[in-house]
């Protein structure tokens, strides 16, 4: 019996908590008891915590029973995040509560058992409190357990430890915060040995470990393995978007997403939502708040203060909060209460992390968990796929334990000999007795011992010097400062500071950056935040201050950010999944997606079409052995080139930044580069030119270490990790004085000291002979190891390329005419959203971003630079003179001046005082008189330079034979200088501007980049999308509603009818309002002339409300609010055919069914035939034929048809003039049939929508009645602008989403916006098609029944006036 050795109160409480002993504890109690070190792997929810803690509990009672429980620490429980730590301390309360209580119930005396919690965020009381009385049990972390350790009073009550206990060690073991612990852990056990006492045993707990062997040695030399194992059933699914996904999520599929995660949280008691960025969190919850209410939600990430955290927690578990959203600060085993279900927005990027989260639903025994994976783009679907397919198969992430981590290792050394002194071998013994450091070399141990003593002289002072070094004795010591160094400085969480990005001049915050990415930006860079591109205005301590960049292109490499990538196992299930998908038929494909993903129908066709489309472009499906080189130009001529390699991040990143050296190597010119875990891109030039399979070829096994090295130390990785180590080393200090030290400082500091460490590294490029000369230092090798084995994954690049030398892995390479499906994700970071046939404002603005890539020729002048900017540079960088002494200095700079009529009255003013004379007709000032002579008089090509370089400096671009003709110098020294200038990096040539004389031009580089910006500003002004009222004014033009705009006659009348077919309006309101608005004096006659002729029919489109309805719930009542459509017969079919009106006749009258009865029998009949054949009054056939046409079930062969029966003064016979026309017109009834649907109804609908809007977007299509499905539109929009015949882009603020035009369109649309506002006011009825109420207008939605008029000025609604203000 697995209970019968504890304590009866430890055994009695244990039976009243718990039904039963779990697997875990009755695998784990017996070892425990042992004494000997053991591991404890479980599932989340297991029970495994009490297996760990109730040996301990039991053995502290027993002893408090008897009355020889000492007032010492014997259990020190170790978390990897502060809030498990709490969560603990907290459970723990429970049982020495509950027991304490059954003791005094039964008059047992017990002496109190205490635990205490030591963290960062534990007040500086309670830390004395635990000094002052040791608790019996201390709750800490590894940083915290590390600083008591090292202070004096720390260790004293750590010295009497028996048991640590280390939870969550997966979290921790797999990097330097496991390599710190371990070395703690060793410190801890020598501290326990000095006592006299033994060994403090180790129990280790974990729900994820693989390799649990290697874990368990990390753990312990001998520690024994109770392994319950990882899997655990499980409840997954992928929650896939009804809108079809694409590269990016938009702002529509994240209110969707919104919307669904607001309907699982309240069909749950409790949910935990999982995102992967702390931005994430706070955005998610404050829309989930939107949804559920502001006490419902909220954000918990490590950015939130302890009071925070600690609210949300215990809000959660008394079931206040409907749902949490958090990122990995909830991940691990805090108790949290009970939760229903987790939802992981987006991929978790690791099979871990994914059983991790979702093990925190149903975190109790017994209950299973249930998760739900949200897809935000098409590769996060087959990622998300592949995550439940691996969880499902059992797969899990291999752990990498580092490996002798030299900063960790001088930091552990300065704070154990600040403790006491040590022996070098002793303590080099104490070292390589962890597994982190078994393999560690005795010749790195000296070399830290040697930095450590020595320290480093920078240009600040010594840093570093943190030891004594008896090197006679082989002892050490700290020095003086070095334990409070350590205290307030040690730990292995590197300090990353964030820098907040302003908005101007808005001044808003609109999310952060970090610090190595701000400080190493400049005024105009151009980088991503979201989905947005921002242009740096100037950055300042702790805030980027910018502007909208318009949808320019980042300017700002890759190589900024380390986001976490997806793990190599999960990319293997995730190249299984697409291959899979491939090799099967597409039904079959999808079935198997539900089955074994966790996909729906939808989703799962999503994958099969997306896999499909990408495998059909490429001509082969990329997978992990299959890679595919993709190279197509873009619109302005760049060539992008795209290798297909889904192996994850890491391994990608190595390999894109050694081709980006192998590149700039081979060809002399830097590139820009990106990565991401399916794939590389990189942005090739013209210099550039290689057979496409030679890519395979750059890199090669043998030589890729080298060159991955040489890469990365010119890499902003470097720079970091370097800084980082130096911090942790202890080289410079997070904290002096008692302060923080600022992050500007500590980047200052790590500077100087990588620069007295490793010269060539801070040393100029343009003075190394050869490559950077790397020093035998060890923080040097530590930090270039974190790069390649950290960041980067270099063995698995080594494998990878030696795979594709022996054929292993296969490799493609096509040349495309346009991006492949699997390229547009990793393309997201260029220019625009759609990779479209740009207008040419488009094509010129990109153009200038690549100029220097362009030549003359291919360019074509769509990249000339702005004329007016051009000249308005020129102007400001011309001396401004107001006087001699200005005068003076414009000399200087220009060395030579043709006299100028305006400042001639000062020039005698300086040949008087000596400063200034004439030469040869021009002015010179007497400082320059060498120079001038030595250019004019010897042809001294130097002094011409200086001459033409100041001249460059205070013009714009100008071609060489104007310079020699203006300055009256030889034309052959004036090229020769100028090409010693271009050498010098002071000039550039190219063609500037817009003339065609073939001469090339000359520009000062800083002048150049002036221009360009002022350029691209006006250029980004012609694309930027125009505002709602400007489109409103646009429509009104397009629709022929505004001034001069209207049609003419029966040609006009038809072409309205054209654009507006399938838009339904009151019967009434067509002629009344509508088409009057459009076609100048119009006259009924054009509508009867088009109908009767065959060309235009009328009818109701959208299904009857009756027909949707049960029998009986509601009839057809016609009145003259019953909608109605004009449209073409040709296109009647598509029309009609998306009607779909059921005919539910026992919702018509009995007149009505007699009527539809004899229409079926007889085919279309005048009105007298069908009175005859009803046998009904007139007046009754009128009504039926009225009810039907309002139901959508009849039409007429004219207009005056339906004019007969709408008009109630003609069917009295009252009506004078045109209105005493014969009651019954002379034109057939018949039926409307709808037909089945044609295969490219879609087509049909979208042409429609352009021709009626110009510009579509989902938005606007609100306002139409067709049930047109957005998704299907997209297809053939798509389709439609892959064939040219529209544009994709942004064209209209403020809506979201993908939008399309007609070329003509944007045309117009752009003329609108540049004509200036004339105060124009247009009134249109409110069942106008251009009643944007609601939709485009900011004004509550108004009815197109409703009575009325909207009044616009300038596309503006001035008010909404009723039908009595116009009586």
């Amino acid at each position: 019996m697995p209970l019968s050795g504890f304590d009866p109160l430890v055994r009695e409480w244990f039976c009243a908590r718990f039904a039963a002993v779990t697997e875990p504890q009755a695998l784990g109690w017996p070892k425990v008891r042992t004494g000997r070190d053991v591991l404890i792997s479980a599932p989340t929810g297991s029970g495994k915590t009490l297996a760990a803690f109730l040996i301990c509990l039991d053995g502290l009672f027993r002893r408090a029973r008897s009355g020889a429980l000492p007032d010492e620490t014997e259990a020190v429980y170790v978390s990897p995040l502060k809030a498990l730590s709490n969560d603990v301390r907290k459970n723990l309360e429970i049982p020495l509560a509950e027991i304490a209580g059954m003791a005094a119930e039964r008059g047992i005396p017990l002496a109190p058992v205490r635990a205490a919690l030591r963290t960062g965020d534990t007040t500086a009381w309670e830390r004395q409190q635990a000094l002052k009385q040791p608790p019996h049990i201390l709750v800490t972390t590894p940083e915290s357990l590390f600083i008591l350790l090292t202070t004096e009073r720390g260790r004293r009550m750590l010295g009497t430890t028996r048991t640590v206990i280390v939870d969550e060690i997966h979290a921790v073991v797999d990097d330097k915060r496991g390599s710190h612990l371990a070395l703690t852990l060793a410190r801890l056990d020598a501290l326990v040995q000095e006592t006299g006492r033994a060994r403090p045993q180790r129990i280790g707990l974990s729900a994820t470990v693989n390799p649990i062997e290697e874990v368990a040695r990390f753990l312990s030399p001998s520690a024994e393995v109770v392994n319950v194992g990882h899997r655990r059933e499980m409840e997954l699914a992928v929650e896939v978007p009804k809108d079809e996904l694409g590269p990016v999520a938009s702002n529509e599929m994240w209110s969707e997403i919104y919307d669904r995660l607001a309907e699982l949280i309240r069909a749950n008691r409790t949910t935990l939502v999982f995102v992967n960025t702390r931005r994430l969190s706070e955005r998610v919850s404050h829309h989930l708040s939107e949804r559920l209410g502001e006490a419902a939600v909220l954000p918990h990430h490590g950015g939130l203060s302890r009071r925070l955290r600690l609210n949300a927690e215990e809000r959660l578990k008394r079931g206040e909060l409907r749902a949490v959203v958090a990122t990995a600060s909830l991940e691990l085993g805090i108790d949290i209460g009970t939760v229903d279900l987790v939802c992981q927005v987006g991929s978790p990027r690791s099979i871990a992390v994914a059983l991790q989260r979702i093990g925190r639903s149903g975190h109790w025994v017994g209950a299973l968990p249930k998760g739900r994976l949200f897809a935000t783009t098409r590769d996060e679907l087959i990622e998300c796929a592949a995550v439940v397919r691996a969880i499902r198969t059992g797969e899990l992430e291999r752990l990498e334990i580092p490996q002798s981590p030299l900063d960790v290792l001088a930091q552990q050394i300065a704070a154990e000999a600040a403790c006491r002194p040590w022996d070098e071998d002793e303590l080099f013994e104490l070292v390589r007795g962890t597994y982190s450091y078994r393999n560690l070399s005795r010749a790195d141990y000296d070399a830290v011992i040697a930095m450590l003593a020595e320290g480093v002289s920078t240009a600040r002072g010594r840093s570093g010097a943190l030891l004594h070094r008896d090197a006679i004795n082989r002892k050490l010591r700290g020095r003086r400062g070095t334990r409070l160094a350590a205290i307030t400085s040690g730990g292995a969480i590197p300090d990353t500071s964030n820098y907040a990005v302003v908005l101007e001049p808005e001044g808003t915050t609109i999310g952060t950056v970090d610090e190595d990415f701000a400080v190493e930006s400049m005024a105009g860079d151009v980088f991503l935040l979201g989905t947005h591109s921002w242009r740096i205005r100037r950055v300042e301590p702790g805030r980027v201050r910018v502007e909208d960049a318009q949808g320019a292109a980042p300017t700002i490499p890759f190589w900024r950010g380390e986001a976490p990538g997806r793990t190599a196992e999960l990319s293997r299930v995730f190249s299984e999944v697409r291959e899979e998908i491939a090799a099967r038929t597409p039904e079959d494909a999808a079935a198997w997606l539900q089955e074994c993903c966790g996909l729906d129908r939808r989703g799962a066709l999503q994958a099969v079409e997306y896999v499909r489309a990408g495998r059909a472009a490429l001509g082969a499906l990329p997978a992990w052995k299959t890679v595919v080189a993709e190279r197509f130009f873009d619109e302005a001529g760049g060539m992008q080139l795209v290798i297909h390699a889904p192996f994850g991040a890491r391994i990608n990143r190595a390999w894109g930044l050694a081709l980006r050296k192998r590149f700039c190597r081979t060809f002399n010119f830097e590139l820009q580069a990106a990565a991401t875990d399916n794939g590389i891109v990189i942005s090739l030039a013209e210099q550039h030119s290689f057979p496409l399979e030679a890519v395979f070829e750059f890199v090669k096994p043998e030589t890729a270490e080298h060159v991955l090295t040489q890469a990365l130390l010119a890499s902003p990785m470097f720079t970091a990790r370097w800084r980082w180590n130096a911090a942790r080393a202890l080289a410079i200090l997070r904290f002096a004085g008692g302060r923080k030290t600022p992050a500007p400082i500590m980047r200052m500091k790590s500077d100087d000291l990588l620069a007295a460490v490793f010269p060539d590294q801070a040393a100029c490029a343009e003075n190394l002979v050869g490559e950077p000369r790397i020093p035998d230092h060890p923080l040097v090798k530590e930090t270039i190891n974190n790069c390649l084995y950290e960041a980067m994954d270099l063995e698995g690049l080594k494998r990878i390329l030696e795979g594709i030398r022996s054929g292993a892995i296969r490799t493609e390479a096509i040349d495309t005419a346009e991006p492949s499906p699997f390229s547009h994700e990793a393309l997201n970071s260029n220019p625009y959203a759609y990779l479209d046939d740009a207008p040419l404002e488009e094509r010129r603005a990109r153009a200038v971003q690549l100029r220097r890539t362009l030549t003359p020729d291919l360019a074509e002048g769509v990249g000339a630079l702005d004329a007016e900017a051009i000249a308005r540079v020129a102007e400001e960088s011309w001396p401004d003179v107001r006087d001699a002494d200005e005068l003076h200095d414009a000399l200087l700079t220009l060395s030579v001046l043709p006299p100028v009529p305006e400042w001639a009255g000062w020039f005698p003013e300086l040949v008087q005082a000596g400063r200034a004379l004439e030469f040869r007709s021009f002015w010179i000032a007497a400082e320059r008189s060498e120079r001038v002579r030595a250019a004019y008089e010897r042809d001294d090509e130097v002094a011409a330079a200086d001459i033409l370089r100041g001249w460059l400096e205070s013009t714009g671009p100008v071609k060489a034979s104007a310079l020699a003709a203006r300055l009256a110098m030889n034309p052959a020294l004036v090229e020769r200088a100028l090409a010693r200038l271009e050498a010098e990096g002071q000039v550039l040539r190219g063609q500037f501007t817009a003339e065609k004389t073939g001469e090339t031009e000359w520009c000062n580089r800083r002048l150049l980049a002036r221009i360009h910006r002022l350029t691209l500003g006006r250029l980004r002004n012609e694309i930027e999308p125009v505002t709602t009222a400007d489109f409103l004014r646009f429509l009104l033009r397009w629709q022929h509603v505004g001034r001069g705009a209207q049609l003419h006659g029966v040609d006009g009348t038809l072409e309205i009818i054209r654009q507006l077919q399938g838009y339904e309006a009151p019967a009434g309101a067509w002629e009344a309002e509508i088409l009057p608005r459009r076609v100048a004096r119009y006259s009924p006659e054009y509508l009867d002339r088009l109908c009767l002729s065959g060309e235009v029919m009328w009818g109701r489109l959208s299904p009857h409300p009756a027909f949707e309805e049960a029998a009986g719930a509601r009839r057809v009542r016609p009145s003259r609010a019953a909608p109605v459509s004009l449209f073409l017969r040709e296109d009647a079919d598509a029309l009609l055919a998306h009607a779909g009106a059921g005919q539910k006749r026992e919702n018509l009258s009995h007149a009505g069914r007699e009527v539809l009865e004899a229409l079926e029998k007889r085919g279309a009949s005048f009105f007298f035939e069908l009175q005859r054949a009803t046998g009904r009054l007139a007046s009754e056939v009128e009504d039926a034929l009225w009810e039907l046409a309002a139901a959508g079930l009849v039409t007429a062969d004219g207009f005056e048809n339906l004019r007969s029966l709408i008009d109630p003064k003609r069917r009295r016979g009252e009506g004078r003039g045109r209105h005493a026309r014969p009651r019954h017109a002379a034109g057939r009834w018949a039926l409307l049939r709808h037909g089945p649907q044609r295969a490219d109804a879609a087509a049909v609908l979208a042409r429609q929508f352009l021709r009626r809007w110009g510009v579509v977007f989902r938005d606007l299509l609100v306002r139409e009645s067709l049930p047109a499905v957005w998704r299907d539109l997209l297809v053939e929009l798509r389709r439609m602008e892959a064939r040219g015949e529209i544009r994709g882009g942004r064209f209209v603020a403020g809506f979201t989403g993908e939008q399309y035009a007609l070329p003509e369109a944007v045309d117009v649309l752009r003329a609108v916006r540049r004509a200036e506002k004339a105060g124009e006011q247009v009134e249109i009825s409110n069942a106008d098609p251009l009643n944007l109420t609601g939709i485009l207008l900011p004004v509550p939605r108004v009815s197109a029944l409703a009575s009325g008029v909207l009044r616009l000025v300038d596309g503006v609604p001035v008010e909404l006036a009723g039908a009595a203000g116009h009586a």
